[in-house]
């Protein structure tokens, strides 16, 4: 009996050990998915997330692919749902991931992220906030960081435009304040600065928010056993030549940990973004 017994143990133990082999082999081959926020087209967002792509399929040692959404509301909507391994987003989206879902925050960048209002350059410089009664004004989406400050903004100078429209990218929503569709626009101050030397001359800071939570790395909660081992492939390619030169394009200035307390001042963004979802629950 004791035999038989013996025997039983170690064919379950090898049975244990090939199930392990097995699962471990079907995780290699399913695509790590770090999903980023629509701060731009999915074209540029693919481009400028290739370096980090190729740099954590390396180091994972399994395909990785990076993924977007349509706008900030989806995108939220997507990463509650779990559809991301690794989520990148704004401090508000990112206490909401954090609160709701569990998300793990990992980094964010060094360099400070700020919201502006841009106009045209010809706006002059003493204008008041009150000249935008009644006309067009523009935001990313009505759950971007962004669009939310913006919005405040305006109703702290109790401002009421006649609409607010939703463009998908920067480089768009400049060309239609130059056109004249909108007499403003509320975009990032990296995403303004990325824009082309020919357009920002048409164009000025009308307003600049304080220095907010900007993109933040969170992993799901599924994946909080490797942790460590995804802090530490980040921060590899943060120092490496392909991480520097990807720092220096976008003038990120590198990782650094969250400041404690950092998120926390986001919740009156992330509270407005919950009742977005709330009644616009999607599919």
């Amino acid at each position: 009996m004791h035999t038989v017994c013996h025997g039983c143990m170690r064919w379950l133990y090898a049975m244990a050990w090939l199930l392990s082999a097995a699962c471990f082999a079907m995780a290699s081959d399913m695509p790590f998915r770090v999903g980023v926020a629509p701060h731009t087209s999915a074209r540029l967002i693919l481009q400028q997330y290739q370096p980090l792509r190729a740099s954590l399929e390396k180091g994972l040692g399994q395909p990785v692919e990076i993924a977007t959404a349509p706008d900030f509301t989806d995108f939220a909507r997507r990463a509650l749902r779990g559809e991301y391994d690794l989520a990148i987003t704004t401090g508000h989206q990112a206490l909401l991931l954090r609160d709701d879902a569990h998300y793990l925050p990992l980094v964010t960048y060094r360099a400070p992220f700020q919201a502006v209002v841009v106009g045209l350059a010809s706006m002059p410089a003493g204008s008041s906030a009150a000249q935008l009664n009644g006309k067009t004004v523009l935001g990313l989406s009505p759950s971007s960081l962004v669009t939310l400050w913006g919005i405040h903004w305006l109703e702290q100078n109790k401002v009421k435009p006649q609409r607010m429209q939703f463009i998908s990218a920067a480089d768009s929503m400049a060309q239609l304040v130059i056109q004249h569709d909108a007499v403003v626009g509320f975009m990032s101050q990296a995403n303004y600065e990325k824009l082309s030397a020919e357009t920002r001359a048409q164009l000025r800071v009308v307003a600049r928010s304080p220095e907010m939570a900007g993109r933040i790395y969170l992993l799901h909660p599924r994946l909080a056993s490797r942790q460590a081992q995804l802090m530490r492939l980040i921060q590899q390619f943060g120092q490496s030549a392909e991480g520097m030169q990807y720092f220096q394009e976008n003038k990120l200035d590198g990782y650094r940990l969250l400041k404690p307390g950092e998120l926390e001042v986001m919740r009156p963004y992330a509270d407005e973004v919950r009742r977005t979802l709330a009644t616009q629950p999607g599919h």
